[in-house]
């Protein structure tokens, strides 16, 4: 399984190892991670699972689609070049690793 941390606005980290195939989102929700809450399930519709991806991850992500760029657009915290909403990241091999920031709000 692919590792995952979540760092918190206040620094907390929170390592786990994220199932293939599951959203960063879903990882969190299923962990109570603090700082994800996912209102929409998903759907890529509420922007509550927005995140800030580690610069050095950015290249080996899908690019941001339409929806989600529009949603980015929506963020409680401003929007950032490394923003995006975990929904859309789906655990792979190649993100074993990956590290994601929370802001310090969703709403």
């Amino acid at each position: 399984m692919p590792k995952l941390s979540y760092i918190a606005h206040d620094g907390t980290r929170v390592d786990v190892d994220a199932a293939v195939g599951a959203t960063v989102m879903q990882s969190a929700l299923e962990r109570n991670i603090a700082g994800i809450s996912g209102d929409c399930g998903g759907a890529c519709q509420c922007c509550t699972c927005h995140v800030f991806v580690e610069e050095t991850w950015q290249h080996r992500l899908p690019p941001v689609d339409d929806m989600e760029d529009a949603m980015l657009d929506s963020t409680a915290e401003p929007r950032r070049a490394n923003s995006r909403l975990s929904c859309m990241l789906t655990m792979n091999a190649d993100l074993d690793g990956l590290v994601v920031h929370l802001p310090a709000s969703q709403i």
